[in-house]
């Protein structure tokens, strides 16, 4: 009868005015900072478009890179924007692509959670500590009155745009650092979390959002840049006053995979939802003008 014939061209209509249904797989890697947000996202999306699979790796800023200029990733989390050489390498692989800022980071100094004589420490003394050739084996070679028990120093390692923000604030140039038998490099940022609060004279730095899923193992140490003791925290994150260590997020977005209706409906979503989502996750967004900009970029 009619009534099956008036069903049917409502359904069409529907149908039509309905995305297609989207399938495929979205490759993501990149730095372990940026991990928390990329998989919060990933899992909200997966919710609303369960045909897609998106995997998200933790190579570290550099290692993601290497796989973004080989077309192998269709998104590149980094914690540190693009090196000259890396953007050279992917111009000469014919990548073209997008530079997205997410939300910003406040890179965490933290010690044992029984460590009670560090309540503050300066970036000249973090320098001391972490430089090439640094001569610090104890606490007390740090500041005078400090205990002479020797310092056992975590870091990320060279992999992580982490280490690559951290050397060039601290010590003036990225990737130098001190590599003796006192200093240990993870790969894993959690490797970091277990080292530190495992040991009474240990110090590690990482992304704020480590420190705030593990702030009940470890103690968070404010840090001097010349205008006063101050800890990161979401409000001096975002009015920058916690210096020099505060800084950008960013994802790289290959723009010929960004044709693909999958990735461009993720970008979309990524780009509307992430705000909200890094907060939840422990970082700080940026402010609402700052992503409707960068959301023209996608138009």
């Amino acid at each position: 009868g009619n009534n099956a014939a008036t069903t049917e061209t409502n359904k069409s209509a529907t149908e039509t005015t309905s995305p297609e249904k989207l399938t495929g797989t979205i490759e993501i890697d990149g730095s372990s900072t940026v991990y928390p947000i990329a998989e919060a996202i990933a899992e909200e999306f997966g919710k609303e478009n369960g045909e897609v699979r998106v995997s998200v790796g933790t190579a570290g800023t550099g290692g993601g890179f290497k796989r973004f200029i080989n077309s192998e990733t269709a998104i590149s989390n980094a914690s540190r924007p693009i090196k000259e050489k890396e953007a050279a390498a992917a111009k000469e692989k014919g990548i073209d692509y997008l530079e997205l800022s997410v939300a910003y980071d406040g890179l965490s100094i933290v010690v044992n959670k029984d460590n009670t004589w560090v309540d503050h420490i300066t970036t000249d003394e973090l320098k001391k500590i972490y430089e090439p050739n640094s001569k610090v084996k104890t606490w007390a070679d740090v500041r005078a009155g400090w205990p002479a028990e020797d310092i056992k120093i975590y870091s990320p390692d060279t992999n992580h745009g982490t280490f690559d923000y951290f050397t060039e604030e601290i010590n003036g140039k990225a990737q130098e650092s001190r590599n003796d038998k006192q200093i240990t490099f993870s790969a894993d940022t959690n490797a970091i979390v277990q080292g530190v609060s495992g040991d009474k004279n240990a110090m590690g730095y990482f992304g704020f959002s480590y420190y705030e899923e593990n702030q009940d193992k470890l103690k968070l140490i404010p840090v001097d840049g010349g205008k006063g003791a101050i800890a990161p925290s979401e409000e001096t994150i975002k009015d920058g006053s916690y210096a020099p260590l505060s800084r950008p997020l960013f994802i790289y977005v290959n723009k010929k995979k960004l044709e693909q209706p999958e990735v461009k409906a993720f970008v979309d979503y990524y780009m509307k939802n992430v705000g909200n989502i890094a907060k939840e996750v422990g970082y700080v967004a940026l402010p609402q003008e700052k992503y409707d900009e960068q959301m023209n970029l996608l138009k």
